[in-house]
C-alpha cells in the first residue's frame, strides 16, 4: 500500500538565535529535543522530525517517550502514517569513531515497532527510513539495507546454538523486515552522480519509490553559493530523467536554511524558495525558521510547502553550468583559504545552539591536504556575516557578464538572495577582497545596508583587530538577531 510522503522534514540543524520556549538552557539537547518532535507536528504542522544521529548525543527512545508523554496527540496523528521519525545515521567510512551508532541505531527500529504496536494495537511500523550521509557510491547503501534485513530483522530466524530454539521463538519476530534507505548526497562528484548512485541501488529491489537527498549548504561552502545552486539543478533533472526511465517514483529533499547563502528558506520567502525548486518534494525546516519567526508566521510557511503542487525540474544547459563552477569554485575557494584562519578564530566565539560534538566540515577534508581545516555550515557563515562580509558574494568576481546573465536565467532568486544578504555587509569592513566590492558595482543590485547590523559588525571587527574579544559572543549573537538566523 502507497504511503504518505512528508513535505516538510523538520531538522536539529543549530541555526536558530532564539531559544525555543521549551528549552531550558541555551543548548537545545536531552529531553528537549523529545519535546520539540512533539511541538512540531502539533503546533507547526511539519510532517516529518529527522531524527540526527550523526555528531551528537541522541535519545534512541524516542517513540517510546512521545506515545508515553503525548498519548492523545498520536492516538489521532500516528507515527509511521500520518507523521514520521526518520533517522539520520552516521557513515562509517567517514565517521570511523561513531560508525557502531549505526548499529545500535538499526537495531533500535524493531523495539520502536514493539512499543507502537502495543500502544495501537496494530502492527504500524513507527520508524523505516534512514538517511545516510556523504553517500559516495550504491555499496554504501547496500550494506546498510542489506545489514539490516540479513542481521538485524534477519537474526530471527538464527539458533542460538545447536539444537536450540530460534530467536524468534525466544523473544519473537522482528518488524520491519526491510528499511527503506534514504541517500544524501553532499559534495559535487556525489551530486553529479547521483542519478547513477541511485540507479545502482534500486537495481535488485522491487520498489515503488525512493527518496533522495541534496544538501544545499555544504556545497555552498564547499564550493560557493553558484556552484550550490547549479549542482541542486542538475542533480534534480538527472533524478527525474532516472524517474521515468525506470519508471520509479523519485522523491526528491533539498536540505535547505535560512541564511540565503544556505538556502533563504524562512516563512518570509517560501514562496520564492518553491519556486526556485518546482520538482522537490520536501523541504526541511530548520531551527531558525521554526524559532526566530512567530508560530503564526511559521506555521504559515510550512502550509504552503505541504499545499505547493510539485512540477518538473527546471531546464538547465549543464555544459555551461559545469564550465562556469569550474572557474566560479576555484575563485571562491582561493578567497576562502585565504580567509579561514579568521573564520576559524571567530568560531570560536559562535554561540552554539544544540549539544554537538565537534565536527569537521567537508571542505575540510576536501582540502585537507592543503593544511585546511573549516567548521561547519552555520558557524562558517556566521563568522562571515559576523565581519560584515556576506559569503554569497564570494567568488562573484570570476564571473563575465555573460556568465552572470546565464546565472540569472536558472538561478530564479539570484538578484533576490544577493539582496537580502547584501543587507548585511559592512563595506568598510577590512576583509572584503576589493575585487569583490568593485564586481558589486557592476552588478547594480539594490539594496539597503542594515545600520544597526552594520554597527555591530564595527564592533566585532574592531574588538578582533585589538584582541579585546571579551564580549565578541554577544554581538556576535545581537547581529544574528538582526538577522533571524546565526549562520
Amino acid at each position: 500500500m502507497f504511503r504518505k510522503i512528508p513535505r516538510c522534514m523538520s531538522t536539529q540543524h543549530p541555526d536558530n538565535v532564539i531559544n525555543p520556549f521549551f528549552s531550558e538552557n541555551s543548548e537545545i539537547g536531552g529531553e528537549d529535543e523529545i519535546e520539540e518532535a512533539y511541538y512540531v507536528f502539533s503546533h507547526l504542522g511539519c510532517d516529518e522530525q529527522m531524527w540526527d544521529f550523526e555528531g551528537k548525543e541522541v535519545d534512541n527512545y524516542v517513540v517510546k517517550k512521545l506515545l508515553t508523554k503525548y498519548e492523545d496527540f498520536f492516538k489521532e496523528k500516528i507515527i509511521g502514517k500520518d507523521v514520521f521519525i526518520t533517522l539520520r545515521v552516521p557513515n562509517p567510512l567517514v565517521e570511523k569513531s561513531e560508525s557502531k551508532i549505526l548499529i545500535e541505531t538499526l537495531e533500535s527500529i524493531p523495539r520502536s515497532f514493539d512499543i507502537a504496536k502495543i500502544f495501537y494495537l496494530d502492527s504500524i511500523v513507527p520508524i523505516f527510513e534512514v538517511i545516510l550521509p556523504m553517500t559516495s557510491s550504491s555499496e554504501c547503501l547496500n550494506r546498510i539495507y542489506y545489514y539490516y534485513k540479513n542481521f538485524v530483522s534477519g537474526k530471527e530466524n538464527f539458533c542460538i546454538r545447536n539444537n536450540d530454539i530460534k530467536i524468534c521463538d525466544w523473544i519473537g519476530e522482528f518488524f520491519p523486515k526491510t528499511i527503506n534507505v534514504i541517500p544524501l548526497y553532499e559534495n559535487m562528484e556525489q551530486m553529479l552522480n547521483s542519478h547513477i548512485i541511485t540507479e545502482e541501488y534500486l537495481k535488485d529491489k522491487d520498489l515503488t519509490y525512493q527518496r533522495v537527498f541534496l544538501a544545499r549548504s555544504d556545497p555552498a561552502m564547499n564550493y560557493g553559493l553558484i556552484s550550490a545552486v547549479l549542482l541542486n539543478k542538475i542533480a534534480l533533472k538527472r533524478l527525474h530523467q532516472l524517474s521515468k526511465k525506470i519508471s520509479v517514483e523519485i522523491y526528491p529533499i533539498v536540505g535547505v536554511g535560512s541564511s540565503p547563502f544556505r538556502g533563504n528558506l524562512k516563512p518570509t520567502n517560501v514562496e520564492n524558495v518553491l519556486k526556485e525548486y518546482p520538482s522537490v518534494y520536501t523541504f526541511t525546516i530548520q531551527s531558525a525558521f521554526k524559532y526566530d519567526y512567530s508560530p503564526e508566521d511559521v506555521r504559515w510557511g510550512i502550509k504552503k510547502i505541504k499545499e505547493r503542487v510539485v512540477k518538473e525540474p527546471q531546464d538547465i544547459d549543464e555544459e555551461t553550468a559545469l564550465r562556469i563552477i569550474k572557474k566560479y569554485k576555484k575563485e571562491y575557494q582561493k578567497q576562502i583559504l585565504e580567509l579561514a584562519p579568521l573564520i576559524n578564530f571567530i568560531t570560536k566565539f559562535v554561540p552554539s545552539r544544540r549539544k554537538r560534538k565537534l565536527h569537521i566540515g567537508l571542505f575540510g577534508y576536501s582540502r585537507d591536504e592543503m593544511g585546511v581545516k573549516l567548521p561547519r555550515a552555520i558557524p562558517f557563515v556566521a563568522s562571515l556575516y559576523s565581519i560584515g562580509l556576506p559569503p554569497e558574494i564570494l567568488g562573484l568576481n570570476a564571473l563575465s557578464k555573460d556568465e552572470i546573465k546565464f546565472i540569472k536565467s536558472i538561478y530564479l532568486n539570484f538578484k533576490k538572495d544577493l539582496s537580502d544578504s547584501l543587507k548585511y555587509i559592512n563595506l568598510n569592513s577590512p576583509y572584503i577582497p576589493k575585487e569583490i566590492k568593485k564586481k558589486l558595482e557592476e552588478l547594480e543590485i539594490d539594496f539597503d545596508v542594515d545600520l544597526n547590523h552594520k554597527e555591530l559588525t564595527d564592533s566585532i571587527i574592531n574588538s578582533i583587530k585589538d584582541f579585546k574579544i571579551f564580549g565578541v559572543d554577544e554581538l556576535i549573537l545581537k547581529a544574528a538577531l538582526i538577522r533571524k538566523f546565526l549562520g
